[in-house]
């Protein structure tokens, strides 16, 4: 068995008890400075970013819409270079609104306008999504760096995937495939963390 995915498990199951305890989980956690929720609108204001690092993200929420679990999703970043340097998605992590773990998933890069990096490039940057930062939660920051190390096997199938959508799909006439905005979600795996953990004897 794998070590560090093992760890990656207890370390997210860790978090989400402890916010338990309070009767909090992640997503309370990274909206709990804002006055209101609007749908695509980043919290927390100006993202969340560790120097140390170079791991970036924020979160936003979708339009509610009957029949739909998911609340919204933490888009997931590396700056290699700092924070005056180029930006590169990694995944984003979709919650529902109990901040419940749903769904991993990439996009085309006209839904985050970062610098484009093919898939190996991209998944050479993964280890460095690692936070240790206390804004705005230090637990939900532990949490999604351990969401990523958990499924890093499967983030790094999901961006090769990516490359292979964008590389077969037709877009119309005189329109860049990556600036196509019929594409948005270039692949995707629902996932359950309580069943990944259960499946690594936890």
């Amino acid at each position: 068995m794998d070590d560090a995915r093992l760890e990656a498990a207890r370390q997210a199951l860790f978090c989400e008890q402890v916010l338990a305890k309070s009767a909090s989980n992640v997503l309370l956690e990274t909206l709990r400075e804002a006055k209101s929720v609007a749908a695509w609108e980043h919290f927390p204001p100006g993202d969340v970013f560790d120097p140390e690092t170079g791991a970036q993200w924020y979160y936003h929420s979708h339009p509610p819409q009957e029949g739909q679990a998911e609340h919204g999703h933490f888009h997931c970043f590396v700056r290699p270079e700092g924070a005056s340097g180029p930006i590169h998605h990694l995944v984003a992590v979709g919650v529902d609104a109990y901040g419940r773990l749903v769904r991993l998933f990439t996009v085309n890069q006209w839904v985050v306008g970062d610098q484009w990096l093919e898939a190996e490039a991209t998944i050479a940057l993964m280890p460095r999504f690692d936070l240790h930062f206390a804004r705005p939660s230090y637990l939900t920051n532990r949490w999604l760096s351990a969401v990523v190390a958990l499924y890093r096997a499967e983030i790094e199938a999901l961006v090769r995937k990516r490359d292979e959508v964008l590389a077969t799909y037709g877009a119309g006439p005189g329109v860049q495939v990556r600036e196509d905005k019929n594409l948005e979600v270039t692949s995707e795996l629902l996932v359950d963390l309580r069943q990944t953990a259960a499946s690594l004897g936890l």
